[in-house]
């Protein structure tokens, strides 16, 4: 076995995963050279010091600390330093290997490439690999103007709360819109926080933004009719996506690969008020991201197995004849994000293969 397929199936015992496929075969190579796969079988999730993964991989430590410092200035793994000291960890698929290269918002052709080969594996394993079995590991955060007085929200489901409880925002371009180029809505609006922010920042392939900076990305995404996608957890919010129909790897998995535990909706219906609907059809044609709206008899309905509850629809509506309603079947969200990790890798029978991993840590 070669390094590459090795470095795979240590991936693949990630939640996140990444199974064996032809067009991940050629990411990897294009990616990593065979020096780069070869030292990066001896590392773990967990950054490691670089003087325990050169001695793992029985190479001196100048040399793996060199190729590990190129690797990451590429963000192709996970570095930080302390007390003079640096640690190396590795990357998932995603949110890393996929995502990071394209956050600076400029193509090259090998991230052309790169692109084309990601979109192929995204029907070739890579969608079903992420879906929940049937925990997902993402959820939809709706949109704040959506929610009105009368409804209890928690902390977790208002996305300005979950920007107010971070310390370190950072803002990139959304690689699944920089890589597939099928619309014109705007890329710079994918939020990391904390440390994966800083080392994205600190890598220049991201921007330190303020909190009033975020609310004014948040409008902007909101009116572009852009879905907000956080953790499938409550306490630690890491990433905030800004999704479009048309390119997101989880919405198009949602819809075109029909994998419906790709995501979980948030703890709210979309709800039409029949006597004040006028049939404009604004939300069905235009907002709804998933196509849970039809347009019956002048009339907007919605399709509540479908309803992920964004609150687009809502928010578009010109006679405010839709609501937000709390589910009655709203989804559990894990407490924390271990807890979520753990429940996924249970559920998807690779606990024990991550535990082993992790050890060596």
């Amino acid at each position: 076995m070669d390094a590459y397929e090795k470095l795979r199936e240590i991936l693949d015992i990630h939640p996140v995963g990444a199974p064996k496929s032809e067009f991940f075969d050629k990411i990897l190579k294009i990616l990593f050279t065979p020096e780069e796969a070869a030292l990066l079988i001896h590392m773990t999730f967990s950054p490691k010091p670089v003087e325990a993964i050169a001695a793992a991989a029985g190479v001196p430590v100048g040399e793996a600390d060199g190729i590990l410092c190129a690797i990451a200035d590429r963000v192709l793994v996970f570095s930080r330093e302390k007390d003079g000291k640096r640690s190396y960890g590795l990357l998932p698929v995603m949110p890393g290997l996929y995502e990071f290269p394209f956050m600076r918002g400029k193509m090259t052709p090998e991230l052309e490439k790169l692109g084309k080969l990601w979109d192929e594996y995204q029907s070739d394993g890579r969608g079903a690999a992420f879906a929940g079995n049937p925990t997902p590991l993402v959820r939809v955060v709706p949109v704040e103007q959506s929610i009105t007085a009368p409804l209890q929200v928690h902390p977790y489901e208002e996305v300005k709360k979950i920007i107010d409880n971070v310390d370190f925002i950072g803002l990139g371009h959304c690689a699944c819109r920089v890589s597939l180029q099928r619309c014109d809505n705007p890329t710079e609006t994918c939020f990391f926080f904390d440390a994966p922010a800083r080392f994205l920042v600190a890598k220049n392939y991201a921007r330190q933004i303020t909190r009033e900076e975020a609310y004014a990305v948040l409008s902007r995404t909101e009116e572009a009719g852009l879905v907000h996608i956080s953790y499938n957890n409550a306490d630690q919010a890491g990433i905030i996506c800004n999704c479009c129909r048309c390119c997101c790897v989880f919405l198009t998995a949602l819809t075109k690969l029909d994998l419906p535990s790709t995501l979980a909706p948030s703890g709210f219906l979309a709800e039409v008020k029949a006597k004040e609907c006028t049939g404009c059809g604004i939300c069905a044609d235009d907002r709804c991201p998933v196509n849970a709206i039809e347009m019956k008899e002048d009339l907007a309905v919605v399709d509540t197995g479908k309803c992920i509850g964004c609150g687009l629809c809502v928010t578009a509506c010109p006679v405010e004849a839709i609501a937000l309603v709390r589910r009655s079947d709203a989804p559990e969200i894990p407490a924390t994000n271990q807890e979520m990790l753990g429940k996924v890798l249970t559920e998807k029978g690779k606990l024990e293969k991550f535990k082993k991993l992790m050890k060596k840590s």
